[in-house]
């Protein structure tokens, strides 16, 4: 179980607010709502996200979308993932603030430290950075970016950014860019923001163990997630020793009306009811997932009453930390209990 710790990034606000070892915590992907096409609407997301707040979710999470390629089928929250942040942050007060996760050969390092470490501060240490090396081949031509060298560039990118956050008036060097006689204001919070790399965004395992806070990755039925659970858990002890590094992992969701509906497979997760949804949660926990980011887009039903619900009956069971106790599960007026299928 999670114990106080001295490393840097564990004594961070958001870090301590979203992760504890052993227990699910859950998060929302902007935008929230679901919709057609490739671009929603974004209407409502501030009282939605309020309410996501209020109902006790521990994380909202912010895709990084430059470019809109209609064949890729979805722009993001469409407006510019930090300006966005920034505005969220002024809205809510708790609630930790995510990417998911920035691209980082399509920016200068110093770029995205200053904007990291700006929201940072503004939120009070509400920042979770995850950071991956890009996959939409639109981008890379329309930022000058050699696509075979993303793997490189990531690697060099987190250096930069870390080094420059953590440090005063250092001197450093990287393929496109030297730092000498200047300094990056401001500082984070703490002395390094959690930083989270999202898939393997061209590095190995290890590599990731070692220089990232934590790995998110794609949602798997739990018996295939297990394993690959395990061989992180094996990789951060083979690197940073006992340190805690959070194993998140996204899940669209299209939450049926009724409570019982059985599990059917859309893309990336499942139509499903609630009490299915829960089993699900409670099987990933089991396994030693401690973070789920769910997504609305493919749903049905709008968001303002799937928030509700789940803020209602979801939620409460996977609180950040040592929030509180489970609630038993509602009935729901059924005659028979609900038959796990994970």
């Amino acid at each position: 179980m999670y114990q106080p710790s001295t490393v840097p990034y564990q004594r961070h606000r958001a870090f301590e607010y979203t992760f504890s070892s052993g227990s699910l915590s859950l998060g929302l992907f902007f935008p929230i709502e679901a919709f057609d096409g490739d671009r929603p609407t974004m209407q409502n997301q501030v009282a939605l996200a309020k309410r996501a707040e209020a109902s006790g979710f521990a994380a909202l999470w912010f895709r990084d979308v430059p470019l809109r390629d209609p064949s890729f089928g979805d722009v993001g929250q469409v407006f510019d993932t930090w300006v966005y942040m920034g505005f969220m942050a002024a809205h809510t007060s708790k609630i930790a603030l995510g990417t998911a996760s920035i691209a980082l050969p399509l920016r200068n390092p110093l770029h995205t430290a200053k904007a990291a470490a700006s929201v940072d501060q503004l939120s009070h240490g509400r920042l979770l950075l995850g950071v991956a090396s890009g996959d939409r081949p639109v981008e890379f031509p329309a930022f000058n970016i050699d696509p075979e060298r993303r793997g490189e560039i990531f690697r060099e990118r987190v250096e930069v950014i870390r080094w420059v956050q953590r440090t005063s008036f250092a001197h450093v060097r990287w393929s496109d860019g030297e730092l000498i006689g200047a300094d990056l204001i401001p500082k984070p919070t703490t002395n390094e923001i959690p930083l989270f790399v999202t898939g393997h965004s061209r590095q190995s395992l290890d590599w990731i163990a070692k220089h990232s806070c934590g790995w998110i990755t794609y949602p798997r039925p739990p018996h295939l997630q297990r394993s690959f659970v395990e061989k992180w858990r094996q990789e951060v002890i083979a690197q940073s020793g006992t340190e805690y590094k959070p194993f998140l992992q996204s899940l669209y969701i299209d939450l049926d009306a009724s409570p019982s509906t059985a599990p059917s497979p859309i893309h990336l997760g499942y139509k499903l009811g609630r009490r299915h949804l829960i089993d699900l949660l409670d099987a990933l926990q089991e396994i030693g997932v401690d973070h789920v980011i769910l997504n609305l887009k493919y749903g049905r039903r709008s968001a303002a009453e799937v928030v509700e619900e789940l803020g209602t009956d979801v939620v409460p069971r996977f609180l950040p930390r040592d929030a509180g106790a489970k609630p038993a599960r509602k009935d729901d007026g059924l005659d028979a209990p609900v038959v796990s299928v994970w």
